[in-house]
């Protein structure tokens, strides 16, 4: 993997996609406002549905979230990081407007993926701001082969998959209200 070339990419506002444990994604650099506007204009994607922050290790995305991270939020980290949960938190003031489409809470996951983990280990920062890669309404790409069908024209670089290929099926969406588990999407992860 070009992980030099990758975080070029990503340094210049680019747009790369990627495989992850449940579907590909796209990304870009959470603090390029430029890049995050592309993917919306690649996606067609409606502009009140935020990104999601995804990392390799939950410590780089901390500085995006209010701390102290509720109890509940550290059990489910710690039971389902990595893998398909994505946890949708109170955002500190790093995490910024474009990505949670003004929102005051972020989505953040850890996919248990290693092609994915080694794009993160490469890159300024380690976190990318994310959305399956697919056009809006459209079935996410499950291949190396589709990700270039459906967006390989519109992104900078589609990364292969090195074998580490993505399930399917797409991560749970939970976040919280009054200190309970609201599931927001069932997918992959029970809880």
């Amino acid at each position: 993997m070009d992980t030099e070339k990758i975080n070029n990419i990503l340094k210049n506002d680019g747009v790369i996609a990627f495989v992850t444990d449940t579907v590909w994604g796209i990304g870009c650099l959470p603090t390029s406002e430029k890049a995050v506007k592309r993917i919306y204009e690649i996606k067609h994607r409606d502009g009140k549905k935020p990104l999601i922050l995804m990392s390799d290790e939950v410590y780089n995305l901390l500085d995006y979230v209010k701390q102290p991270v509720e109890k509940e939020a550290q059990r489910l980290i710690k039971k389902h990081f990595p893998g398909a949960l994505t946890l949708v938190v109170e955002k500190s003031e790093n995490t910024l407007d474009y990505i949670t489409s003004a929102m005051p809470t972020v989505g953040i996951r850890i996919p248990d993926n290693e092609t994915f983990a080694g794009i993160c280990r490469g890159i300024d920062g380690r976190v990318l701001a994310t959305t399956s890669a697919n056009l809006s309404g459209e079935p996410a790409a499950l291949t190396y082969e589709q990700a270039l069908e459906y967006i390989g024209d519109k992104v900078d670089l589609v990364v292969p998959s090195f074998g580490s290929e993505a399930q399917g099926r797409a991560s749970t969406v939970a976040g919280f209200k009054d200190g309970n588990v609201v599931i927001f999407r069932q997918g992959e992860v029970e809880i």
